[in-house]
């Protein structure tokens, strides 16, 4: 979306009262619209077609269906559709299964309104946002077993073969600037700054052989 305009934020948990208090601290947030609130992902599904938000703010764990399977199905029938993960756990089993799902960040339930404010404004923006508990449990530890989306393995192996921005955005249909995100989300995820590093962690982990480049 573009800056400047008004973020739709579609929220889900299945306690009326945590429901009740996020709206009650974006009530003060001009630039955050909440259009729609569901207690579990079958009706956030039902609910994403009618008020057509910009962003899923939801629980993980939710009756009917949870906010993992959530995530997948939205992802699948809204490719652009931002989702943030808002959790009182800081597994990282749950989060790299919800990154892979295509879930752009992981706020815990105890973060500041400033910092819930700033989480939906990244991800609405595109790019990916930790609380610090989550980015402590996510990036503390070996990320070989797939903390990146499927699109920024797509992007990351076009890089590594040698691919530039336009290329990439040219075989993935995508534009530059969301190739740009993608490949600062890969750097901040990855802890890697250099085209090199991305291109070892890319051989390393076998996205790409050591003949491609």
């Amino acid at each position: 979306m573009a800056e400047g305009e008004c973020i739709r934020l579609l929220l889900a948990d299945d306690h009326p009262l945590v429901l009740d208090g996020i709206v009650s601290r974006l009530s003060s947030v001009a630039d955050i619209e909440v259009v729609g609130q569901a207690n579990n992902g079958q009706q956030v599904l039902d609910m994403v077609a009618e008020v057509r938000p910009d962003v899923v703010m939801m629980d993980l764990a939710m009756p009917v269906m949870n906010g993992l399977e959530a995530t997948r199905q939205l992802k699948q029938d809204y490719p652009d559709l931002r989702i943030l993960i808002l959790s009182m756990h800081d597994d990282r089993e749950y989060i790299v299964q919800l990154m892979r799902a295509g879930a752009s960040g992981y706020v815990l339930k105890d973060v500041s309104s400033a910092e819930l404010v700033n989480a939906i404004r990244a991800v609405s923006q595109g790019n990916t946002h930790f609380s610090s508990g989550a980015s402590q449990s996510l990036f503390g530890s070996d990320v070989s077993d797939g903390v990146l989306t499927p699109r920024e393995e797509d992007v990351l192996k076009l890089l590594a073969e040698g691919n530039n921005n336009k290329q990439i955005a040219r075989e993935l249909d995508i534009s530059v600037r969301t190739v740009e995100k993608h490949r600062q989300n890969i750097k901040a995820k990855l802890n890697i700054g250099t085209t090199s590093g991305l291109i070892r962690y890319a051989i390393e982990h076998k996205l790409i052989g050591l003949g491609s480049t």
